[in-house]
């Protein structure tokens, strides 16, 4: 079931020069505080589409605003930074139109598996060419399918967002109250065009049985269900960066808040994957050289009315390093908040332990009723 929220259907305005996002149409959504669940980081990908004829398929997945160059052209036209198809045709003189049912659609995996709440067909630059309409279902299918398991007959796919018009240059949302686990999404465009970016916003789902076997993992990563609650200041960057895949590569790919002027400090409130018990921390630093936090502290509690209780008290940390603490007795806890001292910030957050009992099982009735 899709709820309505604010659309952008109609036509853009020609590229007339200059700041090509200067007429670009978008709204305050409010599902983007979610995780990204088709984030290339996860391990995202878009294996398979009918046509690519004039940009290719992945170009969806990929991080950061679309790139217009209004000169950029190749042997086959226009070079668009998205997804773009050819023009369909009718069967003849007679019939030149295409049918009603004509498309053209991609097939995309989720990174992690989740439950999806809202997307983001975003057309930027996509002016004359994006499609009249769009629509997007999703499935759940163990392993790693192929496109040709995805396309067989047996695969039940449900509509996440009905057929629906679309604006060209504008961030078309789309708010999702499907109570289901997804792994894979097929996106389709009526007739044809250009999609420039896909954005798929959700809750990570896990596999319990895939956590099971891990029994030490870590807690708090994206990819393992965790998630951060809210933070105390996200100017430069997301506080979502500090528990995504692998290290950061770049300044920008950790969480950095604004200089302070008063004598508070900043922080984030993250929840675990569910409860556990944590035995051991790693606190990054990478890629902040001049601007890392000064000194962080850890503090856990178990449900939303526990006590705090601290966990890893206030340590000095230097920039540009990767910094590991083994716990004494931790608590049993399903949420965490990292306070640094005073601002700057860093990179990842790593809490390494295991479910309890408690944790496991209610995990797996979550699963269960996700349909997993």
């Amino acid at each position: 079931m899709t709820v309505a929220i604010p659309s952008f259907t109609g036509d853009a305005n020609p590229y007339g020069g200059g700041d090509p996002y200067a007429d670009y149409r978008t709204a305050d959504l409010p599902f983007t505080h979610f995780a990204d669940l088709a984030d290339r980081r996860l391990g995202a990908g878009v294996i398979a589409a009918n046509d690519e004829f004039f940009a290719e398929r992945e170009n969806m997945l990929r991080t950061g605003a679309a790139e217009f160059d209004p000169e950029h052209f190749g042997h086959k036209g226009k070079i668009m930074d998205g997804w773009e198809t050819r023009r369909r045709r009718g069967v003849g003189a007679q019939q030149p139109h295409p049918t009603d049912e004509d498309h053209d659609w991609a097939l995309v995996r989720l990174g992690a598996p989740g439950v999806v709440r809202g997307i983001v067909v975003d057309t930027a630059h996509f002016r004359g060419n994006y499609p009249q309409a769009v629509s997007v279902e999703a499935a759940s299918v163990p392993g790693s399918p192929s496109p040709e398991d995805l396309l067989a007959g047996d695969v039940k796919w449900v509509t996440l967002v009905p057929r629906t018009a679309v604006g060209g240059h504008a961030a078309n949302g789309f708010a999702v109250d499907v109570e289901q686990r997804f792994t894979h999404l097929r996106v389709n465009q009526h007739p044809d065009g250009g999609i420039a970016r896909l954005r798929v916003y959700g809750e990570v789902a896990p596999d319990p049985a895939w956590l099971a076997t891990l029994g030490t993992f870590d807690l708090v990563a994206l990819e393992n269900g965790g998630r951060v609650e809210d933070a105390s200041d996200r100017f430069y960057s997301p506080a979502t960066n500090t528990i995504q895949p692998g290290r950061s590569h770049k300044m920008d790919d950790g969480w950095e808040t604004r200089r302070r002027r008063d004598k508070g400090n900043d922080w984030i409130h993250y929840h675990l994957v569910e409860q556990a018990e944590i035995r051991a921390v790693e606190i990054d630093t990478a890629y902040l050289k001049g601007n890392s936090a000064g000194w962080a502290a850890l503090s856990a509690r178990d449900g939303a009315d526990g006590e705090w209780t601290e966990i890893l008290p206030r340590t000095r940390l230097q920039p540009d390093t990767n910094h590991r603490f083994v716990l004494g007795a931790a608590p049993a806890a399903t949420e965490i908040r990292m306070d640094i001292f005073p601002d700057g910030g860093i990179s990842r957050l790593r809490l390494f332990g295991s479910l309890t009992g408690t944790g496991a099982a209610r995990l797996a009735a979550r699963h269960q009723e996700l349909g997993g």
